[in-house]
């Protein structure tokens, strides 16, 4: 299998000339394995070309997710012409245009875009120093080898921009192309994509991080990597999962931790701002006012009337007395009061339930849930009605609602909701 991904730049005027070329024989068979035990050799000849071992890279990345079919980026390779590769010495470094650049390192490489921007800009007369354009491309460097100084090459694997992502590309169980909502501004992909280049098409050093998410630490203005692309198989590492929804977080999205020592879990800001909104609009609509509930005041009571029973009064019975003498002794009065507890209902003996929506509004709200589930987070019919910012100075988490609508006159314009957990919903403080 060829490693040709990116187009080779052809030999013309300032354009790097690179005669080599990557393939992927893949592991040697157990078969080969043992005919090359029991084929003997010529001590003092050269071993013949079938028995040549296939040389391998070990990778130096190690993301923290999984892939479906190998354990390890590790891999067989080959370079043709294979002699011409092997008779160059081998460096540690090259120097270029007054830097410095090492084996293991990264680095921003030219492309056919680097090359029209310099044409661009030698026409207008502005040619200046090389700088890093989001058009490069990044390399890690695997090895240097070098016929003389003019003829200097690195062996490279590439990092990828996920915009680059082929077509077929496996992300877990779908398959994708191109940069994916979870991926940062400044986030590119590992790979085993194995190159040869000239070494005059670097443009300047790189520095490229790896973000364990596990960490908890923030993304820094460098480059990061935290997700690799097994070149061999199209597959791309796992990588944690969270929130309600089930998906990657965005290193460049907010993301808002419950407050519950039981749950502890991670949401995304763009999943509970939908979901206050959807409560928000189901509850209001297009043209329904928002107004606050204020809490009923309680007027205060007599001690006469802090004294009555609770029980209700049946219709024609007289007001109910203070205090009763009761004299012991009396037979009937005795007779009267165990028939009395008989017939009190037993029910008052388990707590009053939680008051519960109505038969008529039941079947509306458990619609509205359905519908929520269908569509998802895409269904968005409180866009241009509502607005939701998030408040989490000063005492508990809370949700600033804005209303938008125009059409509507009364209520409130502005007030606040709760936050609560999508997993556990519990308020977060």
């Amino acid at each position: 299998m060829s490693s040709r991904k990116r187009s080779r730049s052809v030999v013309e005027e300032n354009r790097a000339e690179c005669p080599f070329n990557v393939t992927y024989p893949g592991p040697p068979t157990k078969a080969d394995r043992e005919r090359h035990k029991n084929k003997k050799r010529k001590r003092d000849g050269p071993a013949p070309e079938e028995e040549k071992r296939v040389p391998i890279q070990i990778s130096p990345f190690a993301p923290v997710g999984k892939f479906k079919s190998h354990d390890t980026m590790d891999l067989h390779y080959t370079i043709e012409p294979s002699k011409r590769w092997l008779d160059m010495t081998r460096y540690n470094s090259f120097v270029l245009n007054g830097t410095k650049y090492y084996s293991e390192g990264f680095v921003f490489v030219a492309n056919e875009a680097t090359i029209e921007r310099q044409r661009a800009a030698a026409s207008l007369g502005t040619v200046g120093p090389v700088r890093k354009s989001d058009d490069d491309w990044v390399a890690r460097i695997l090895e240097i080898r070098a016929a003389d100084e003019h003829h200097v090459y690195a062996r490279v694997y590439w990092m990828y921009w996920p915009d680059e992502l082929p077509s077929g590309t496996w992300d877990r169980k779908k398959q994708i192309q191109g940069r994916q909502p979870y991926h940062g501004q400044n986030e590119l992909i590992a790979s085993n994509h194995m190159d040869v280049i000239n070494v005059v098409s670097v443009t300047m050093p790189a520095i490229v991080n790896q973000w364990i998410e596990s960490d908890d630490d923030e993304i820094q203005d460098a480059l990061y990597w935290r997700q690799a692309l097994d070149y061999r198989t199209s597959q791309l590492s796992s990588v944690s999962l969270m929130c309600k929804c089930e998906t990657p977080a965005n290193p460049d999205k907010t993301l808002i931790g419950c407050t519950n020592s039981e749950c502890g879990k991670w949401m995304h800001h763009d999943c509970l701002s939908h979901d206050v909104l959807m409560r928000v609009y189901e509850q209001l609509g297009t043209d329904k006012p928002h107004r606050t509930v204020e809490p009923a005041i309680k007027e205060e009571k007599t001690d006469e009337e802090a004294a009555r029973p609770l029980s209700p009064m049946e219709s024609g019975e007289k007001d109910t007395q203070a205090t009763i003498d009761v004299r012991s002794g009396g037979v009937q009065d005795s007779v009267i009061a165990k028939k009395a507890i008989t017939e009190t209902p037993r029910t008052t003996a388990t707590p009053t339930p939680v008051p519960t929506p109505s038969n008529a509004e039941t079947p509306l709200k458990s619609s509205a849930k359905k519908i929520r589930k269908k569509k998802g987070i895409d269904y968005k019919p409180y866009v241009g009605l509502f607005e939701a910012t998030l408040k989490m100075n000063d005492g508990p988490t809370v949700w600033e609602i804005k209303d938008l609508r125009e059409n509507v006159t009364g209520g409130e314009k502005e007030w606040t909701e709760s936050a609560n957990c999508l997993l556990c919903g519990s308020v977060i403080d």
